[in-house]
Protein backbone atom coordinates (compact mmCIF):
# COMPACT_ATOMS: atom_id res chain seq x y z
CA UNK A 1 0.00 0.00 0.00
CA UNK A 2 1.28 3.48 -0.90
CA UNK A 3 1.27 5.76 2.13
CA UNK A 4 1.60 9.49 1.53
CA UNK A 5 4.74 9.81 3.55
CA UNK A 6 7.26 10.52 0.80
CA UNK A 7 8.77 13.99 0.78
CA UNK A 8 6.52 16.61 -0.73
CA UNK A 9 9.44 18.02 -2.67
CA UNK A 10 8.10 17.97 -6.20
CA UNK A 11 10.02 16.08 -8.86
CA UNK A 12 11.09 18.14 -11.86
CA UNK A 13 11.11 16.67 -15.37
CA UNK A 14 12.81 18.36 -18.30
CA UNK A 15 13.14 21.56 -16.31
CA UNK A 16 9.37 21.94 -15.91
CA UNK A 17 7.12 21.23 -12.99
CA UNK A 18 3.60 22.40 -13.69
CA UNK A 19 0.61 20.20 -12.87
CA UNK A 20 -2.40 20.16 -15.20
CA UNK A 21 -5.93 18.91 -14.59
CA UNK A 22 -8.48 17.89 -17.22
CA UNK A 23 -11.90 16.25 -17.17
CA UNK A 24 -13.20 13.75 -19.73
CA UNK A 25 -16.44 11.86 -20.35
CA UNK A 26 -19.72 13.04 -18.87
CA UNK A 27 -20.34 15.15 -15.77
CA UNK A 28 -20.60 13.64 -12.29
CA UNK A 29 -21.20 15.36 -8.94
CA UNK A 30 -17.90 16.02 -7.21
CA UNK A 31 -15.68 16.98 -10.14
CA UNK A 32 -15.11 20.44 -8.73
CA UNK A 33 -14.18 18.98 -5.34
CA UNK A 34 -11.39 16.98 -6.99
CA UNK A 35 -10.19 20.02 -8.93
CA UNK A 36 -10.26 22.21 -5.83
CA UNK A 37 -8.52 19.80 -3.48
CA UNK A 38 -5.81 18.86 -6.00
CA UNK A 39 -5.15 22.51 -6.81
CA UNK A 40 -4.84 23.53 -3.18
CA UNK A 41 -2.48 20.63 -2.37
CA UNK A 42 -0.24 21.38 -5.35
CA UNK A 43 -0.21 25.14 -4.81
CA UNK A 44 0.81 24.65 -1.19
CA UNK A 45 3.78 22.67 -2.50
CA UNK A 46 4.76 25.59 -4.74
CA UNK A 47 3.61 23.93 -7.97
CA UNK A 48 1.79 25.93 -10.62
CA UNK A 49 -1.57 24.36 -11.57
CA UNK A 50 -3.26 24.68 -14.95
CA UNK A 51 -6.82 23.77 -15.82
CA UNK A 52 -7.14 22.30 -19.33
CA UNK A 53 -10.57 23.29 -20.61
CA UNK A 54 -12.78 20.72 -22.32
CA UNK A 55 -10.78 17.59 -21.71
CA UNK A 56 -8.53 16.33 -24.51
CA UNK A 57 -10.48 18.17 -27.20
CA UNK A 58 -7.99 20.96 -27.87
CA UNK A 59 -4.84 19.32 -26.55
CA UNK A 60 -5.06 16.58 -29.19
CA UNK A 61 -5.07 19.35 -31.81
CA UNK A 62 -2.00 20.96 -30.28
CA UNK A 63 -4.07 23.94 -29.10
CA UNK A 64 -2.96 25.47 -25.78
CA UNK A 65 -5.15 28.57 -25.97
CA UNK A 66 -7.90 27.30 -23.66
CA UNK A 67 -5.91 26.84 -20.49
CA UNK A 68 -6.69 28.62 -17.23
CA UNK A 69 -4.43 29.06 -14.19
CA UNK A 70 -5.94 27.48 -11.07
CA UNK A 71 -5.25 29.15 -7.76
CA UNK A 72 -6.30 28.52 -4.18
CA UNK A 73 -8.45 31.64 -4.22
CA UNK A 74 -10.19 30.57 -7.43
CA UNK A 75 -11.06 27.03 -6.30
CA UNK A 76 -11.49 27.23 -2.53
CA UNK A 77 -15.32 27.13 -2.70
CA UNK A 78 -16.06 25.30 -5.94
CA UNK A 79 -16.49 21.96 -4.13
CA UNK A 80 -20.07 22.91 -3.25
CA UNK A 81 -21.16 23.01 -6.88
CA UNK A 82 -21.91 20.46 -9.57
CA UNK A 83 -20.64 20.58 -13.13
CA UNK A 84 -17.01 21.18 -14.02
CA UNK A 85 -15.12 24.39 -13.38
CA UNK A 86 -12.93 23.64 -16.42
CA UNK A 87 -15.52 22.09 -18.71
CA UNK A 88 -15.59 18.56 -20.06
CA UNK A 89 -15.49 16.68 -23.37
CA UNK A 90 -15.54 13.12 -24.72
CA UNK A 91 -12.69 13.73 -27.18
CA UNK A 92 -10.60 10.59 -27.69
CA UNK A 93 -6.86 11.08 -28.33
CA UNK A 94 -6.21 7.33 -28.67
CA UNK A 95 -7.75 7.04 -32.14
CA UNK A 96 -4.61 8.41 -33.80
CA UNK A 97 -1.00 8.33 -32.50
CA UNK A 98 -0.59 11.83 -33.92
CA UNK A 99 -3.28 13.07 -31.55
CA UNK A 100 -1.30 11.65 -28.65
CA UNK A 101 1.86 13.29 -30.00
CA UNK A 102 0.13 16.67 -30.27
CA UNK A 103 -1.34 16.37 -26.78
CA UNK A 104 2.02 15.56 -25.24
CA UNK A 105 3.73 18.36 -27.19
CA UNK A 106 1.06 20.82 -26.07
CA UNK A 107 1.52 19.84 -22.43
CA UNK A 108 5.30 20.19 -22.76
CA UNK A 109 4.81 23.62 -24.32
CA UNK A 110 2.82 24.55 -21.20
CA UNK A 111 5.60 23.28 -18.94
CA UNK A 112 3.44 20.43 -17.66
CA UNK A 113 5.16 17.32 -16.36
CA UNK A 114 2.29 16.03 -14.19
CA UNK A 115 -1.32 15.44 -15.24
CA UNK A 116 -4.45 14.56 -13.30
CA UNK A 117 -7.27 13.19 -15.43
CA UNK A 118 -10.78 12.94 -14.04
CA UNK A 119 -13.17 10.59 -15.79
CA UNK A 120 -14.64 7.14 -16.33
CA UNK A 121 -13.31 4.04 -18.05
CA UNK A 122 -12.77 5.75 -21.41
CA UNK A 123 -10.84 8.66 -19.91
CA UNK A 124 -8.84 6.19 -17.82
CA UNK A 125 -7.87 4.35 -21.02
CA UNK A 126 -6.86 7.64 -22.67
CA UNK A 127 -4.81 8.58 -19.60
CA UNK A 128 -3.03 5.25 -19.70
CA UNK A 129 -2.23 5.53 -23.41
CA UNK A 130 -1.06 9.13 -23.02
CA UNK A 131 1.31 8.16 -20.22
CA UNK A 132 2.69 5.24 -22.23
CA UNK A 133 3.11 7.37 -25.34
CA UNK A 134 5.01 10.06 -23.42
CA UNK A 135 7.83 7.60 -22.63
CA UNK A 136 8.59 9.12 -19.26
CA UNK A 137 8.03 12.76 -20.15
CA UNK A 138 4.67 12.89 -18.39
CA UNK A 139 3.46 11.40 -15.12
CA UNK A 140 -0.28 10.74 -14.91
CA UNK A 141 -2.80 9.99 -12.15
CA UNK A 142 -6.43 9.22 -12.92
CA UNK A 143 -9.34 9.94 -10.58
CA UNK A 144 -12.32 7.58 -11.23
CA UNK A 145 -15.56 9.42 -11.97
CA UNK A 146 -18.86 8.02 -13.17
CA UNK A 147 -22.41 7.94 -11.89
CA UNK A 148 -22.64 4.51 -13.55
CA UNK A 149 -20.35 3.15 -10.78
CA UNK A 150 -18.89 0.67 -13.27
CA UNK A 151 -15.15 1.24 -12.92
CA UNK A 152 -13.21 -1.83 -11.81
CA UNK A 153 -12.84 -0.90 -8.15
CA UNK A 154 -13.33 -3.25 -5.18
CA UNK A 155 -17.02 -4.03 -4.52
CA UNK A 156 -17.21 -1.76 -1.47
CA UNK A 157 -15.68 1.24 -3.28
CA UNK A 158 -17.97 3.51 -5.29
CA UNK A 159 -16.84 5.74 -8.11
CA UNK A 160 -17.43 9.31 -7.12
CA UNK A 161 -20.71 10.92 -8.11
CA UNK A 162 -22.66 7.67 -7.83
CA UNK A 163 -24.02 8.32 -4.35
CA UNK A 164 -25.18 11.83 -5.25
CA UNK A 165 -26.81 10.63 -8.47
CA UNK A 166 -28.56 7.84 -6.59
CA UNK A 167 -29.72 10.29 -3.93
CA UNK A 168 -31.38 12.66 -6.39
CA UNK A 169 -32.59 9.81 -8.58
CA UNK A 170 -34.35 8.25 -5.60
CA UNK A 171 -35.97 11.61 -4.86
CA UNK A 172 -37.30 11.81 -8.43
CA UNK A 173 -38.62 8.24 -8.31
CA UNK A 174 -40.19 8.88 -4.91
CA UNK A 175 -42.15 11.79 -6.39
CA UNK A 176 -43.14 9.72 -9.42
CA UNK A 177 -44.40 6.98 -7.11
CA UNK A 178 -46.69 9.48 -5.42
CA UNK A 179 -47.88 10.78 -8.79
CA UNK A 180 -48.41 7.22 -10.04
CA UNK A 181 -50.61 6.34 -7.07
CA UNK A 182 -52.50 9.62 -7.31
CA UNK A 183 -53.25 9.23 -11.02
CA UNK A 184 -53.44 5.40 -11.23
CA UNK A 185 -50.68 5.15 -13.83
CA UNK A 186 -47.33 3.47 -14.36
CA UNK A 187 -43.99 5.14 -14.98
CA UNK A 188 -41.16 3.45 -16.84
CA UNK A 189 -38.05 5.29 -15.66
CA UNK A 190 -34.94 4.81 -17.81
CA UNK A 191 -31.74 5.57 -15.90
CA UNK A 192 -28.17 6.01 -17.05
CA UNK A 193 -25.97 2.93 -16.95
CA UNK A 194 -24.46 1.98 -20.29
CA UNK A 195 -22.87 -1.31 -19.29
CA UNK A 196 -23.85 -1.86 -15.66
CA UNK A 197 -27.06 -1.51 -13.68
CA UNK A 198 -25.65 -0.06 -10.44
CA UNK A 199 -27.47 3.26 -10.72
CA UNK A 200 -30.82 1.74 -11.68
CA UNK A 201 -30.58 -0.83 -8.90
CA UNK A 202 -29.42 1.75 -6.37
CA UNK A 203 -32.26 4.14 -7.21
CA UNK A 204 -34.93 1.47 -7.46
CA UNK A 205 -33.99 -0.24 -4.23
CA UNK A 206 -33.57 2.96 -2.22
CA UNK A 207 -36.88 4.40 -3.41
CA UNK A 208 -38.76 1.10 -3.19
CA UNK A 209 -39.73 1.13 -6.86
CA UNK A 210 -42.22 -1.53 -7.90
CA UNK A 211 -39.70 -3.33 -10.10
CA UNK A 212 -36.15 -2.69 -11.32
CA UNK A 213 -34.63 -4.27 -14.42
CA UNK A 214 -30.89 -4.36 -15.10
CA UNK A 215 -28.98 -5.99 -17.92
CA UNK A 216 -27.02 -8.28 -15.61
CA UNK A 217 -30.10 -10.34 -14.76
CA UNK A 218 -30.59 -11.40 -18.37
CA UNK A 219 -28.44 -13.55 -20.65
CA UNK A 220 -27.66 -11.69 -23.89
CA UNK A 221 -29.08 -11.43 -26.41
CA UNK A 222 -32.20 -10.32 -24.55
CA UNK A 223 -35.40 -11.00 -26.42
CA UNK A 224 -37.66 -7.97 -26.37
CA UNK A 225 -40.59 -10.29 -25.58
CA UNK A 226 -38.88 -11.34 -22.34
CA UNK A 227 -38.41 -7.73 -21.27
CA UNK A 228 -41.98 -6.86 -22.25
CA UNK A 229 -43.51 -9.90 -20.51
CA UNK A 230 -41.50 -9.23 -17.34
CA UNK A 231 -43.02 -5.75 -17.12
CA UNK A 232 -46.46 -6.88 -18.23
CA UNK A 233 -46.35 -9.61 -15.60
CA UNK A 234 -45.49 -7.05 -12.92
CA UNK A 235 -48.43 -4.87 -13.98
CA UNK A 236 -50.79 -7.87 -13.94
CA UNK A 237 -49.57 -8.96 -10.51
CA UNK A 238 -49.93 -5.44 -9.14
CA UNK A 239 -53.41 -5.18 -10.63
CA UNK A 240 -54.41 -8.53 -9.12
CA UNK A 241 -53.61 -7.00 -5.72
CA UNK A 242 -55.88 -4.03 -6.39
CA UNK A 243 -53.26 -1.50 -7.51
CA UNK A 244 -53.28 0.18 -10.93
CA UNK A 245 -50.10 2.13 -10.32
CA UNK A 246 -46.41 1.42 -10.22
CA UNK A 247 -42.92 2.57 -11.15
CA UNK A 248 -40.44 0.43 -13.06
CA UNK A 249 -36.78 1.51 -13.10
CA UNK A 250 -34.86 0.22 -16.13
CA UNK A 251 -31.13 0.58 -16.81
CA UNK A 252 -30.58 2.17 -20.22
CA UNK A 253 -27.90 -0.35 -21.13
CA UNK A 254 -30.53 -3.09 -21.42
CA UNK A 255 -31.18 -1.72 -24.92
CA UNK A 256 -27.64 -2.64 -25.99
CA UNK A 257 -28.23 -6.32 -25.21
CA UNK A 258 -31.57 -6.65 -27.02
CA UNK A 259 -31.60 -9.21 -29.82
CA UNK A 260 -30.78 -7.57 -33.16
CA UNK A 261 -33.87 -8.99 -34.87
CA UNK A 262 -36.09 -7.35 -32.24
CA UNK A 263 -34.67 -3.85 -32.56
CA UNK A 264 -33.79 -3.57 -36.25
CA UNK A 265 -33.02 0.09 -36.93
CA UNK A 266 -33.39 1.11 -33.30
CA UNK A 267 -29.66 1.35 -32.59
CA UNK A 268 -28.75 3.06 -35.88
CA UNK A 269 -28.00 6.29 -34.06
CA UNK A 270 -25.00 8.53 -33.54
CA UNK A 271 -21.92 7.20 -31.75
CA UNK A 272 -19.58 9.20 -29.51
CA UNK A 273 -15.80 9.61 -29.79
CA UNK A 274 -15.26 6.24 -28.11
CA UNK A 275 -17.66 4.53 -30.55
CA UNK A 276 -20.39 4.13 -27.94
CA UNK A 277 -24.02 4.50 -28.99
CA UNK A 278 -25.47 7.73 -27.64
CA UNK A 279 -28.08 5.98 -25.53
CA UNK A 280 -29.89 9.23 -24.83
CA UNK A 281 -30.96 9.12 -28.48
CA UNK A 282 -32.39 5.59 -28.17
CA UNK A 283 -36.06 5.75 -27.20
CA UNK A 284 -35.87 2.67 -24.99
CA UNK A 285 -38.64 3.93 -22.73
CA UNK A 286 -41.09 4.59 -25.55
CA UNK A 287 -40.24 1.32 -27.30
CA UNK A 288 -40.84 -0.75 -24.17
CA UNK A 289 -43.89 1.28 -23.16
CA UNK A 290 -45.56 0.78 -26.54
CA UNK A 291 -44.81 -2.94 -26.63
CA UNK A 292 -46.06 -3.49 -23.07
CA UNK A 293 -49.27 -1.60 -23.82
CA UNK A 294 -49.78 -3.71 -26.95
CA UNK A 295 -49.16 -6.90 -24.98
CA UNK A 296 -51.63 -5.98 -22.26
CA UNK A 297 -54.29 -4.80 -24.70
CA UNK A 298 -54.46 -8.35 -26.08
CA UNK A 299 -55.45 -9.36 -22.54
CA UNK A 300 -58.02 -6.59 -22.17
CA UNK A 301 -55.85 -4.49 -19.86
CA UNK A 302 -55.29 -0.86 -20.77
CA UNK A 303 -52.90 0.80 -18.32
CA UNK A 304 -51.66 4.35 -18.64
CA UNK A 305 -47.87 4.21 -18.92
CA UNK A 306 -45.49 7.17 -19.08
CA UNK A 307 -41.86 6.73 -20.12
CA UNK A 308 -39.33 9.07 -18.53
CA UNK A 309 -35.54 9.27 -18.86
CA UNK A 310 -33.50 10.52 -15.92
CA UNK A 311 -29.77 11.06 -16.03
CA UNK A 312 -28.96 14.56 -17.15
CA UNK A 313 -30.89 15.76 -14.08
CA UNK A 314 -28.46 13.84 -11.87
CA UNK A 315 -24.96 14.13 -13.25
CA UNK A 316 -24.38 17.86 -12.71
CA UNK A 317 -26.18 18.08 -9.37
CA UNK A 318 -24.44 19.66 -6.40
CA UNK A 319 -22.67 16.81 -4.57
CA UNK A 320 -24.09 15.54 -1.31
CA UNK A 321 -21.70 15.70 1.69
CA UNK A 322 -20.57 12.10 1.12
CA UNK A 323 -19.28 12.90 -2.36
CA UNK A 324 -17.89 16.27 -1.29
CA UNK A 325 -15.70 14.65 1.35
CA UNK A 326 -14.84 11.63 -0.81
CA UNK A 327 -13.78 13.70 -3.80
CA UNK A 328 -11.73 16.14 -1.76
CA UNK A 329 -9.81 13.14 -0.43
CA UNK A 330 -9.34 11.82 -3.98
CA UNK A 331 -8.13 15.19 -5.26
CA UNK A 332 -5.69 15.57 -2.40
CA UNK A 333 -4.33 12.06 -2.92
CA UNK A 334 -4.01 12.52 -6.69
CA UNK A 335 -1.92 15.67 -6.30
CA UNK A 336 0.26 14.34 -3.52
CA UNK A 337 0.79 11.04 -5.35
CA UNK A 338 2.23 12.93 -8.31
CA UNK A 339 4.21 15.33 -6.12
CA UNK A 340 5.79 12.32 -4.43
CA UNK A 341 6.89 10.90 -7.78
CA UNK A 342 3.95 8.55 -8.36
CA UNK A 343 2.82 7.70 -11.88
CA UNK A 344 0.48 5.61 -14.03
CA UNK A 345 -2.20 4.77 -11.50
CA UNK A 346 -5.86 5.26 -10.73
CA UNK A 347 -6.47 6.91 -7.36
CA UNK A 348 -8.65 5.04 -4.88
CA UNK A 349 -9.54 5.09 -1.21
CA UNK A 350 -10.11 1.64 0.28
CA UNK A 351 -11.09 1.25 3.91
CA UNK A 352 -10.04 4.83 4.56
CA UNK A 353 -6.57 4.32 3.08
CA UNK A 354 -5.09 5.61 -0.16
CA UNK A 355 -4.47 2.78 -2.63
CA UNK A 356 -3.10 3.52 -6.11
CA UNK A 357 -4.32 1.04 -8.72
CA UNK A 358 -1.67 0.66 -11.46
CA UNK A 359 -2.97 1.30 -14.97
CA UNK A 360 -1.68 -2.11 -16.04
CA UNK A 361 -3.99 -3.79 -13.50
CA UNK A 362 -7.07 -2.08 -14.97
CA UNK A 363 -6.86 -3.63 -18.43
CA UNK A 364 -9.01 -6.53 -19.59
CA UNK A 365 -6.61 -8.93 -21.29
CA UNK A 366 -9.28 -10.01 -23.80
CA UNK A 367 -10.52 -6.61 -24.91
CA UNK A 368 -7.43 -4.48 -24.26
CA UNK A 369 -9.77 -1.91 -22.68
CA UNK A 370 -10.32 -0.95 -19.07
CA UNK A 371 -12.35 -3.54 -17.17
CA UNK A 372 -15.96 -2.85 -16.23
CA UNK A 373 -17.54 -3.72 -12.89
CA UNK A 374 -21.01 -5.21 -13.29
CA UNK A 375 -23.71 -5.70 -10.67
CA UNK A 376 -23.23 -8.94 -8.76
CA UNK A 377 -26.61 -10.64 -9.05
CA UNK A 378 -25.44 -13.38 -6.66
CA UNK A 379 -24.97 -10.83 -3.87
CA UNK A 380 -27.17 -10.39 -0.81
CA UNK A 381 -27.76 -6.80 -1.89
CA UNK A 382 -29.32 -7.88 -5.17
CA UNK A 383 -31.15 -10.77 -3.51
CA UNK A 384 -32.92 -8.41 -1.13
CA UNK A 385 -33.76 -6.03 -3.97
CA UNK A 386 -35.47 -8.89 -5.83
CA UNK A 387 -37.47 -9.90 -2.74
CA UNK A 388 -39.04 -6.46 -2.55
CA UNK A 389 -39.98 -6.23 -6.24
CA UNK A 390 -43.48 -6.92 -7.53
CA UNK A 391 -42.86 -9.36 -10.37
CA UNK A 392 -43.92 -12.86 -11.29
CA UNK A 393 -42.16 -15.46 -9.16
CA UNK A 394 -41.99 -19.22 -8.96
CA UNK A 395 -44.36 -19.38 -5.99
CA UNK A 396 -47.01 -17.47 -8.00
CA UNK A 397 -47.26 -20.54 -10.22
CA UNK A 398 -46.90 -23.04 -7.37
CA UNK A 399 -49.86 -21.67 -5.39
CA UNK A 400 -53.19 -22.48 -7.12
CA UNK A 401 -55.08 -19.57 -5.52
CA UNK A 402 -52.46 -17.05 -6.55
CA UNK A 403 -52.25 -18.47 -10.07
CA UNK A 404 -56.05 -18.35 -10.41
CA UNK A 405 -56.13 -14.71 -9.30
CA UNK A 406 -53.39 -13.70 -11.75
CA UNK A 407 -55.07 -15.60 -14.59
CA UNK A 408 -58.43 -13.99 -13.88
CA UNK A 409 -56.83 -10.53 -13.90
CA UNK A 410 -55.41 -11.28 -17.35
CA UNK A 411 -58.66 -12.80 -18.61
CA UNK A 412 -57.01 -16.20 -19.03
CA UNK A 413 -57.44 -19.65 -17.58
CA UNK A 414 -54.70 -20.80 -15.19
CA UNK A 415 -53.27 -23.10 -17.86
CA UNK A 416 -53.28 -20.29 -20.43
CA UNK A 417 -51.59 -17.90 -18.00
CA UNK A 418 -48.98 -20.55 -17.25
CA UNK A 419 -48.28 -21.03 -20.98
CA UNK A 420 -47.98 -17.27 -21.53
CA UNK A 421 -45.79 -16.28 -18.57
CA UNK A 422 -44.30 -19.22 -16.68
CA UNK A 423 -41.15 -19.21 -18.83
CA UNK A 424 -40.09 -16.02 -17.04
CA UNK A 425 -39.23 -17.94 -13.88
CA UNK A 426 -36.74 -20.20 -15.68
CA UNK A 427 -33.98 -17.75 -14.83
CA UNK A 428 -35.26 -16.79 -11.38
CA UNK A 429 -32.45 -17.19 -8.83
CA UNK A 430 -32.94 -19.69 -6.00
CA UNK A 431 -34.27 -18.53 -2.60
CA UNK A 432 -32.16 -16.25 -0.43
CA UNK A 433 -30.23 -18.22 2.19
CA UNK A 434 -29.04 -16.36 5.29
CA UNK A 435 -26.82 -18.35 7.67
CA UNK A 436 -27.22 -18.45 11.40
CA UNK A 437 -24.78 -16.80 13.82
CA UNK A 438 -21.57 -18.81 13.91
CA UNK A 439 -22.16 -20.57 10.60
CA UNK A 440 -19.90 -20.15 7.64
CA UNK A 441 -21.26 -17.37 5.37
CA UNK A 442 -22.97 -18.58 2.23
CA UNK A 443 -23.42 -16.94 -1.13
CA UNK A 444 -26.70 -15.05 -0.92
CA UNK A 445 -29.21 -15.57 -3.65
CA UNK A 446 -32.86 -14.79 -4.29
Amino acid sequence: MWYLSISETAITLNGTNHLAILVGGGPAPGINSVIGAATIRACLAGVKVLGIRDGFERLMQGDTSQVVPLTIEAVSRIHFRGGSHIGIARANPTLDPRSLDRAIAALEELGVSQLITIGGDDTAFSAMRLEQHSRGRLRVAHVPKTIDNDLDLPPQVDSFGFQTARHYGAEIVKNLMVDAKTTSRWYFVITMGRKAGHLALGIGKAAGATVTLIGEEFTPPIRLKTLVDTLAGAIIKRLSEGRRDGVAVIAEGVALDLAAEDVAGLLAVEHDEYDHIRLAEVNTGDLVKNRVQQRLRTLGIRPTIVAKNIGYELRSADPIPYDMEYTRDLGYCAAKFLLAGGNAAMISLQGGHFVPVPFADMIDSQTGRTRIRLCDISSTRYAIARRYMIRLRRDDFDQPETLARLAATAGLSPDEFRREFEYLIDTEPPPLVVGQLGEEPTTART
